[in-house]
């Protein structure tokens, strides 16, 4: 029998990584995070640039007493990557990343998994938990900006927690956001303009690798609910400063959010509350104003994402 850890690659994980498990863990993560409790201990993210390749490597570590939880995940992610014609696909995605599981009890390397599946649901996850507070009474319409691997994963979450009456979509490259289209399970109209999409919707979610504002105040109906997801870099952008400075803003982490998103940083928006305040009652969730979740994403998310798909797995392969 080998002593290595074993490697749960995409499949395995998508299949014990549901929403309808995954959901609760990750609120008593958000509140413990937030409540100060010294259950959960996680550093703001290391970030080294790849100057050279316009990239990035990030590493986040996390570790929750209260879930016995330790892990770190390793992360690249690239901007330079689109092809000189606006019609061809990138040759690899923007981002990958590994979680590296460990025993808390002795530090040994339990599993290796993959972690691009795990950031794609525990983000969009995160976001769910974020509208179910604040969005607007009468939801009717979802937008989504981008058409990548997030826009995918926000579809699938939403679709399964919410019941809008009608999905728009817009992303850079057209082609991208007809092929969503065309291979999910639901309507959806494909807008020719980020204004188009974003005209009337009562949720937005914004999952692009923006460097510069594509979502603009102007367009935001009022008391609308947006998921900021992209922009992960201080000098990158998805949000304009008008909305930003018009909203009321919610953050996973202050401290984070304080250094790594752009859309905070540069337009000096101020902060209401992080996401596990509002959860553990703390701090109100005004749904009747417009709303701004910025998710900068946290290792503690990935660490009992890990952890949750490990014991799965386990006991299925124990069971088998």
């Amino acid at each position: 029998m080998s002593d290595r850890p074993p490697f749960l690659e995409a499949e395995v994980v998508k299949k014990f990584l549901t929403c309808t498990a995954l959901i609760p863990l990750l609120k008593t993560a958000l509140i413990n995070f937030s409540g100060g409790t010294g259950g959960i201990i996680q550093p703001v993210r290391t970030i080294v640039p790849v100057a050279t390749y316009g990239g990035f490597l990030g590493v986040m570590p996390a570790y929750s007493a209260t879930d016995d939880a330790l892990a770190t995940k390793v992360v690249t992610f690239y901007e330079n990557k689109r092809p000189a014609d606006e019609n061809e696909t990138p040759a690899f995605p923007s981002h990958h990343s590994t979680v590296l599981l460990f025993e808390p009890r002795n530090g040994i390397l339990k599993a290796v998994l993959d972690g691009n599946v795990i950031t794609d649901r525990r983000t969009a996850a995160v976001s769910a938990l974020a509208t179910e507070l604040l969005k607007p009474a009468a939801a009717e319409v979802l937008c989504i900006l981008g058409s990548g691997s997030q826009a995918h994963s926000h579809f699938e979450v939403f679709m399964e927690r919410f019941s809008f009456k009608e999905l728009k979509l817009w992303s850079r490259r057209r082609e991208k956001a007809e092929q969503f289209a065309s291979t999910v399970n639901a309507k959806v109209q494909v807008c020719a303009t980020a204004r188009e999409a974003v005209t009337d919707a009562d949720v937005i979610i914004t999952v692009t690798m923006a460097t510069e504002p594509i979502l603009f105040g102007e367009w935001v109906k009022p008391g609308a609910h947006v998921n900021a997801v992209g922009a992960c870099r201080p000098d990158w952008r998805e949000v304009d400063d008008n909305l930003m400075q018009n909203c009321v803003l919610y953050v996973d982490s202050r401290e984070a959010a304080l250094k790594e998103s752009g859309d905070i940083v540069l337009s000096g928006a101020e902060i209401f509350a992080e996401l596990g305040q509002v959860l553990k009652e703390k701090k109100l969730a005004l749904a009747e104003k417009t709303t701004v979740f910025k998710s900068v994403g946290l290792a503690i998310e990935d660490a009992v994402s890990a952890k949750l798909v490990f014991d799965s797995w386990s006991a299925a392969t124990t069971n088998e």
